[in-house]
């Protein structure tokens, strides 16, 4: 289903706050397989409200409001509402009694002004002390949801995707999405790859979206049954996973932090860290995924290469000969992060992040890495394009598919002597 957003606000609109709610509700939106064809921030104005409320619902399958419901003399939502779409306020004595139970608006002279809803409203979570509720209009879902984040993030998750869901098959169009992961190659020679997939078959819809150093490819599939949905999408699916290849790391919610973990804790195996331009990032994607603990033993934040000498064992002549940014110093690391930690995989990033230090020989964007395990050892490096968050991102992103690629026996390593 196509759909379009509206945040109401004055502090959305002079750029007080920046507008998370509708970033929110377009990616879990799109997840669950719909197209937000358009996002409008309005002040609080009624007649804007009401007029692009109005175009919204001409254009789309659904809307969802977000903001202007609550009980300050700013909080005009339902009544342009009201106004908008001819439909009458009504008390809902309901949702005053709730609303008076509230510690939060014990001293709001205007608390009453919530319970006032546009006619045919149906309130999303009855029970609860928060704002929201539903209408149909021209036989078309609009939502209501409060600019509180947390409550609006609530509603979208157990209210609106379910409500979408059982109105896209009533309407008969079932529609299946996958979100495909890929690290290591721009979006263009992605899209070069996929190329015979792109046809003008309206069933099909294939995106790509540049995620930091990622970029996310999504496959939806749109037919009017369930069984014609499911062979379609699988044929597809199989010529999208061809041309890709091993560039797809993982799908839907997966990270390269749960891949590689998850290939580390099925094969037993621990890892250690040794970081110096990314500065502890690699750790924190790593810990980021719940239950990292049965794998992830510690890492190493060395900056300086006096700490690279005496945390890590790197010898000072390597790097005096070689330079803090070498593949040896990274090798080197590498096993200085296993030995540190104990772990049975060591992985080390050292590199120029910028914007400053940069040489002909070794520019702004060289990050040179180290794999040490039990059974060999790997060194490459990699020139990686963008600012210096990028540049990290990218190089935490690519030690942590090292270790992936490695549990795949998909790294060629060299056997120490």
């Amino acid at each position: 289903m196509n759909g379009e957003l509206i945040a109401i606000g004055d502090e959305l609109t002079s750029g007080r706050i920046v507008n998370s709610t509708s970033y929110f509700a377009a990616s879990h939106l799109f997840a669950a397989g719909h197209t937000v064809t358009s996002m409008t921030t309005v002040g609080d104005e009624t007649e804007m409200i009401g007029q692009a409320l109005l175009e919204a619902i001409d254009r789309s399958d659904f809307v969802v409001l977000t903001g202007g419901l609550g009980s300050t003399t700013d909080d005009i939502t339902s009544a342009a509402v009201s106004a908008a779409l001819d439909r009458p306020q009504t008390f809902y004595p309901e949702i005053f009694a709730k609303i008076q139970e509230c510690e939060a608006f014990k001293n709001s002279p205007a608390m009453e002004k919530m319970a006032w809803l546009p006619s045919g409203a149906e309130v999303l979570k009855p029970g609860e002390n928060m704002a929201g509720f539903m209408l149909v209009y021209a036989e078309k879902p609009i939502f209501f949801l409060p600019g509180v984040p947390h409550q609006m993030r609530e509603l979208m998750l157990d209210r609106v995707i379910p409500i979408l869901a059982t109105w896209q098959e009533n309407s008969f169009h079932l529609v299946h999405q996958k979100i495909y992961k890929v690290f290591g190659v721009e979006e263009m020679e992605i899209n070069n790859r996929l190329a015979d997939l792109e046809n003008k078959d309206e069933r099909i819809r294939i995106g790509y979206y540049p995620m930091a150093a990622e970029v996310h490819v999504s496959l939806t599939v749109c037919t009017a049954t369930i069984e014609d949905t499911k062979e379609l999408f699988l044929a597809k699916e199989t010529l999208l996973k061809a041309a890709l290849a091993d560039l797809i790391y993982g799908e839907d919610e997966e990270t390269m932090a749960s891949v590689s973990g998850a290939l580390l804790r099925d094969q037993g195996l621990t890892l250690g860290l040794a970081e110096s331009c990314t500065g502890g990032l690699m750790a924190k994607m790593v810990t980021s995924v719940p239950g990292s603990s049965a794998y992830f033993q510690g890492s190493v934040v060395a900056y300086a290469n006096e700490v690279k000498e005496r945390l890590l064992g790197v010898a000072a002549e390597t790097l005096i000969h070689f330079g803090a940014v070498s593949e040896e110093t990274a090798a080197a690391m590498a096993d200085g992060a296993r030995q540190a930690t104990g772990a049975d995989i060591g992985v080390a990033i050292t590199g120029i992040a910028g914007p400053d230090g940069g040489t002909p020989d070794k520019p702004v964007g060289t990050v040179c890495f180290g794999l040490a395990t039990p059974a060999g050892s790997f060194q490459q490096t990699h020139r990686f394009s963008g600012k210096r968050a990028l540049v990290q991102a990218k190089a935490a992103t690519m030690g942590l598919d090292l270790v992936r690629r490695f549990l795949l026996n998909r790294i060629p390593l060299q056997v120490s002597s």
